[in-house]
């Protein structure tokens, strides 16, 4: 007991260390994604030099005001109050602007503000709410059917693969998939699951009954005469060409008190019989013994469906075969033959393989370019596939997105986003600074016009 709770203890240990490896990898996984490469460094050089045109809009409009007012008060005329007025406008959307785009990414002259810094604060919601809006409008079961709808994808397919150039191609994939294939398994472990298998089967599988039927319609269409002709007519010739060996076996048979001339005399005879025994049975299609022969051959195809005896001892028999390592071995080596037969057909550009594969493509392409209703079915099982994958696997995908942006580095997500997207951030400056002085112009003569 105390053994049992050990081991579990290590178990629990070393499930809790795996995940937490997991989990650092996921967390190094997603600080590589986020870090702060060169290309971001050179796109950060071009938003300072955004930022600079930004500030010196605002510094010109700080000066035409200064210049503008003071020109105001020296009596320089009317056109002074509305150069003024557009100058203090222009600052008042230059500073509201850079308050806004500076907000994004830090704390404007590092106060703590509210709602500021809203990258760096926000940056895990931020993810979170990416992760959902791609979900909910581009990972969605009618998005996904309508695109591939659009797409028709049966028709192109077939319109491709009915090309030659573009069937070869596939049938080289294909080859070079299946060479990878059967080079990665261990012929070992193949052979050990064919032979299982095979085993198996023929322990589930009585195969008397199945033999019996088998052999009762070979008897039935006569099948078995020309295995007949076949050994009576090599026994036959045997004989004669093995006269004095039959003669030799049966005078060495005989008793050794009779005469060596008798025991000749009767091995002759003895020959001669079976010469003719033979001959009768080669040439004569109604001879009795190949009715017998018949005979046994029905009742035992008879016996190995319905006698039990007869069907235990042929199970007995099949076991005791099985069992030979030599019917092991050739189980086995079979993969290995079938193996080597697919490779050398797959590296073959002329094999019937290949060839048959690449005609089935072909074929399969001009189908699916003139089939409507073969285009329907393809399009329907690709929208299938794709929507069953969506549908199921929508949150592992969403969280792909959430999980890698909140491994990031706030400070260092915040600088790579500016990089990316502060130079057109900064024109929102330039433009807060002309806008505002146009819109501090336009109030400003409409004040005056109203009489103000």
């Amino acid at each position: 007991m105390e053994r049992t709770e050990q081991d579990l203890e290590r178990t629990e240990q070393g499930a809790a260390e795996g995940a937490r490896t997991d989990a650092s990898a996921v967390a190094g996984l997603a600080r590589d994604l986020g870090a702060f490469t060169a290309a971001d460094a050179e796109k950060q050089r071009g938003v300072r030099q955004m930022k600079a045109i930004a500030t010196g809009a605002l510094a010109l409009a700080a000066v035409v005001y200064a210049l503008a007012t003071w020109a105001e008060h020296a009596g320089a005329g009317a056109w002074a109050g509305y150069v003024a007025a557009a100058a203090e406008a222009g600052m008042v959307g230059a500073l509201a602007d850079w308050f806004a785009v500076t907000a994004l990414f830090k704390r404007p002259i590092g106060l703590p503000i509210p709602h500021t810094a809203i990258i760096r604060t926000k940056k895990d919601q931020l993810g979170q709410n990416l992760g959902d809006f791609v979900g909910d409008n581009f990972l969605s079961e009618s998005v996904v059917r309508s695109r591939l709808r659009a797409v028709g994808i049966g028709s192109r397919l077939g319109g491709w693969l009915a090309e030659p150039e573009h069937a070869d191609r596939v049938t080289a994939e294909l080859a070079a998939a299946v060479r990878g294939a059967l080079t990665v398994l261990r012929d070992a472990d193949v052979q050990a699951v064919i032979g299982e298998a095979v085993n198996r089967r023929a322990d589930a599988q009585e195969i008397a009954p199945g033999l019996g039927r088998m052999l009762e319609r070979v008897v039935t269409g006569q099948g078995h005469r020309r295995a007949v002709d076949l050994v009576c007519t090599r026994a036959h010739d045997w004989l004669v060409e093995h006269r004095e060996s039959v003669m030799d076996a049966v005078a060495g048979g005989a008793p050794g008190w009779t005469p060596r001339f008798v025991d000749q005399r009767i091995g002759e005879r003895v020959y001669k019989e079976l010469l003719r025994f033979t001959a009768e049975i080669r040439d004569m299609p109604d001879h009795p013994a190949r009715g017998a022969l018949d005979r046994f051959l029905g009742d035992f195809a008879a016996d190995l469906q319905t006698d039990a005896e007869t069907r235990a001892r042929v199970e007995r028999l099949k076991s005791e075969v099985l069992a030979r390592d030599e019917v092991q071995e050739l189980i086995g080596s079979a993969w290995s033959s079938v193996r080597a037969m697919i490779v050398a057909a797959a590296e073959d550009e002329h094999s019937e393989l290949r060839l048959r594969v690449r005609a089935s493509l072909l074929s399969l392409g001009r189908r699916l370019a003139a089939d409507g209703r073969l285009q329907h079915k393809v399009d329907d099982w690709i929208e299938g596939a794709a929507t069953y994958v969506i549908t199921t696997y929508r949150n592992e995908i969403t969280a792909l997105i959430t999980d890698t942006v909140a491994g990031w580095d706030a400070d260092q997500t915040s600088r790579k986003i500016e990089a990316n997207i502060g130079r057109d951030l900064q024109f929102i400056r330039i433009n807060g600074t002309v806008v505002g002085a146009l819109a501090g112009l336009a109030i400003h003569a409409c004040t005056r016009l109203l009489g103000g």
